[in-house]
């Protein structure tokens, strides 16, 4: 099969096994956090904002892939639908969730999305504080800095033209959160007691990374590139992170290595970001198994997912997980 026919298969699957109406309406549609779905799940009860902002970013990718009339009208039903599902809001309490859905909407081919776009480039804005520097919290009110809040931040700043905002917050992250002997990016900063959190996540590289290519900073990109392949991605393949929200973290950067692959100047960075994909894409897709509407992918991209029936509480279960091969192999296809 073709990288293009894999995504196809992507997206027949997650679209089958996960996309339901909201609580039976008509003309809605979300992505169930579980297959099979628990009774809270049928329901929508569990719901995962962030998780539904990346299941719409994929059917974006997936009408750039192969542009379809009956696509665009899944689009339209699916962002009205997060605003239903949340309540009559656009926005939640955490920064990182609302820069994904507005990523999301920019992208998206269907009308209406101004309003969203400046009321969640407002909440953004109102996120940055003076304190350890600038940067964004968090989440409103939390003590807490973070990679995953402000790499997309900035990625979206920039692609809404307000380059000010976003060189800031990638100034702030370079400064506090990359490690200087590696170039590793790391997860964030506690204001209150200055601790800075090095853990390492694939989430972390990925958005730093996405950040640079916005602002065309390809010696930093490359840097990070070259980061991700001495530190996350063991036989060059990108690392999984478990279920749960970790189902998606490897999936983000493989988005952003297919833009960098893209988007820097032919030579050794933009090879190694091509090459880090491709190898996670075949991978993945030699692990997954035949399951309803199509293949069921492991968490973990070196290993096999598991036969059917899913042990209970195992993470192939999760969108996330499956959402995460979804963007990977949507990112392949750009590069075939």
């Amino acid at each position: 099969m073709t990288a293009a026919e894999r995504a196809a298969a992507a997206e027949r699957a997650i679209i089958g096994r996960h996309l339901r109406r909201v609580w039976g309406l008509p003309w809605t549609a979300l992505g169930r956090s579980g297959w099979p779905p628990d009774p809270g799940q049928r329901l929508h009860w569990h719901w995962n904002y962030w998780w539904q902002a990346h299941l719409l970013d994929c059917l974006v990718d997936a009408q750039a892939r192969r542009p379809e009339a009956a696509r665009v009208a899944v689009l339209d039903r699916f962002a009205r639908s997060v605003r239903l599902r949340n309540f009559g809001r656009w926005t939640n309490e955490y920064y990182d969730d609302i820069a994904w859905l507005g990523l999301a909407l920019q992208r998206a081919p269907i009308g209406g999305t101004d309003g969203p776009l400046r009321t969640i480039l407002e909440r953004l804005r109102e996120g940055w504080t003076a304190d350890a520097g600038g940067g964004i919290r968090w989440r409103r009110g939390d003590a807490f800095k973070n990679v995953p809040a402000n790499g997309p931040a900035a990625i979206l700043h920039a692609r809404a033209g307000q380059r000010q905002r976003a060189r800031e917050l990638l100034d702030w992250m370079s400064e506090h959160l990359v490690d200087p002997d590696t170039g590793v990016v790391w997860d964030g900063l506690r204001v209150d007691t200055g601790e800075t959190v090095r853990l390492v996540y694939t989430y972390c590289q990925g958005v730093f990374l996405g950040a640079c290519l916005e602002l065309s900073e390809a010696d930093q990109a490359g840097r990070t590139i070259r980061a991700v392949a001495g530190h996350c991605a063991p036989g060059g393949v990108l690392r999984g992170q478990g279920g749960g929200d970790g189902g998606l973290f490897a999936g983000i950067l493989a988005r952003y290595l297919a833009l960098a692959a893209l988007r820097l100047p032919p030579g050794a960075d933009a090879s190694l970001a091509r090459e880090l994909v491709l190898t996670s894409a075949e991978a993945c897709w030699q692990g997954a198994v035949d399951a309803p509407y199509g293949p069921l992918f492991s968490p973990e991209w070196t290993d096999p997912a598991p036969e059917l029936p899913l042990p209970p509480g195992h993470p192939a279960r999760d969108l996330s997980v499956q959402l995460g091969a979804w963007l990977l192999l949507e990112a392949a296809a750009t590069l075939d």
